[in-house]
């Protein structure tokens, strides 16, 4: 069987021969394994491999991204022949183009430590044991008596990819990954509150013990009985680190240079201002050990480097590639984000509770929409009361509406305790001054 290389080196000069200008392959495994151990038994065992290559043509002033998972050699030529005809029949598009080779340069050497070598070791058992042990510690803690449902589940993902330019570029990226879930509902009269805990790392090893996965998932879900509406009022808002990455995805997608090119980004023209409070300060860092979305070079192959995205509530950079780039005539910094890492404050979660006095400890969104053209969004929102800077009785069917860049403008305090398992690693955040509309 051919090496992803061989596979993805061999269509980029077929795709030559056959009349391309240019063209890119990625060559792709990718095996996925999950595991759900619910209410004592096994409930779902999924195991799939899968082999597949994308292709992106540039022939003559016109692009086109196909794809397939039939990576026989015969196959394979009767693929890229029928993909540049098709190619020829499309519009031009001037701004089409592989990255200019100069920003191949200067790639990292660095070992990202993305890959476990023990992935091969974890076999069905340990895959079972983990979920199972998940479960059974969630049924074990205090008031247990009230769990209606428990669903422990284990989770993991083995990929490599190979990449290669007709213009210069190849590149080789192998990763894994490894989860653990506990999801709890639990009986309160007619309601059925339920709430999760998880954690997520690229070495088996490093996952935190499944009895705590457990006991969390199952405290977090009791803690929901009682929950009521609160009142309507402006109040600060203290959002928890696991759920703050929500807000950070509406920034995310307005910081995108298509959402900039298609005038849908409440960011557009903001380069070099203002967006939020001097609180905020944050970087995309692409070379972090062990970071879920560490990489040494993007989906374009552009070589990976820190960029400093806001700085003290300026704005220093968006995420454009080259296409476009070309089109807001921007020089191309990378396609997407990595590992978006807050600068923290040295306030822990409960200490900051202490300093919030009295408001709503968030920990988790709900629903809504967000308007990435004006920066409105509304949410449904579900915590705790904070009171006499003591966590409360539980709150729900809440809702928080607002304008993004409003919002950041009143963030008054970060947390010391970034979210490990992300790749958007949020602290806990405050903010003064927010809507929320309840009773």
């Amino acid at each position: 069987m051919s090496s992803l290389e061989d596979i993805a080196r061999d269509a980029v000069r077929r795709a030559q021969k056959k009349g391309a200008t240019e063209a890119s392959a990625v060559a792709a495994r990718d095996r996925e394994v999950s595991v759900d151990w619910r209410d004592g038994r096994i409930d779902r065992v999924s195991d799939a491999t899968s082999r597949g290559m994308e292709l992106r043509l540039y022939v003559d002033g016109r692009y086109s991204a196909v794809s397939t998972s039939d990576l026989r050699p015969e196959a394979l030529d009767r693929f890229v022949e029928d993909a540049v005809a098709l190619t020829r029949t499309l519009a031009r598009d001037p701004y089409r183009s592989l990255p200019d080779p100069a920003l191949y340069g200067g790639q990292a050497g660095v070992d990202l430590a993305i890959d476990d070598p023990a992935y091969a070791d974890v076999d069905a058992g340990k895959r079972r044991q983990l979920a199972q042990a998940a479960e059974a510690a969630a049924r074990a803690v205090p008031g247990a008596d009230a769990i209606q449902s428990v669903t422990g589940s284990f989770y993991d993902t083995s990929a490599e990819t190979f990449r290669v330019h007709s213009n210069g570029f190849a590149g080789a990226q192998r990763e894994t990954q490894f989860w653990l879930v506990a999801s709890v509902s639990v009986r309160d009269g007619d309601m059925r509150p339920e709430d999760s805990h998880w954690a997520g790392t690229r070495y088996i090893a490093e996952l935190p013990a499944a009895d705590e996965i457990g006991r969390a998932a199952a405290e977090r879900a009791l803690a929901r009985r009682g929950a009521r509406k609160g009142k309507s009022a402006r109040m600060v808002m203290m959002i928890d680190r696991r759920a703050a990455g929500r807000l950070v995805g509406y920034l995310k997608q307005a910081l995108a240079g298509a959402s900039l090119q298609q005038k849908r980004s409440f960011l557009d023209g903001q380069l070099g201002r203002p967006i939020a409070s001097a609180k905020l300060t944050l970087t995309d860092e692409p070379l972090r050990p062990k970071g879920l979305g560490s990489r040494r070079f993007d989906e374009e192959g552009l070589a990976a480097r820190r960029l400093p995205v806001v700085d003290a509530g300026v704005l220093r950079s968006y995420f454009i590639d080259t296409y476009y780039g070309k089109k807001l005539r921007m020089a191309p910094t990378t396609g997407g984000a990595s590992n978006l890492v807050f600068k923290l404050g040295d306030r822990s979660r409960d200490q900051l509770v202490a300093d919030v006095g009295d408001g709503v400890y968030v920990t988790s969104f709900l629903g809504g929409n967000s308007n990435s053209t004006t920066g409105d969004f509304s949410v449904g929102v579900r915590g705790f009361a904070i009171r006499g800077g003591k966590l409360a009785e539980p709150v729900s069917e809440m809702n928080v509406s607002a304008n993004q860049l409003e919002l950041w403008r009143h963030l008054v305090a970060v947390g010391d305790d970034p979210n490990p398992y992300s790749d958007i690693l949020t602290p806990t955040l405050v903010f003064d001054g927010v809507q929320f509309a309840g009773v």
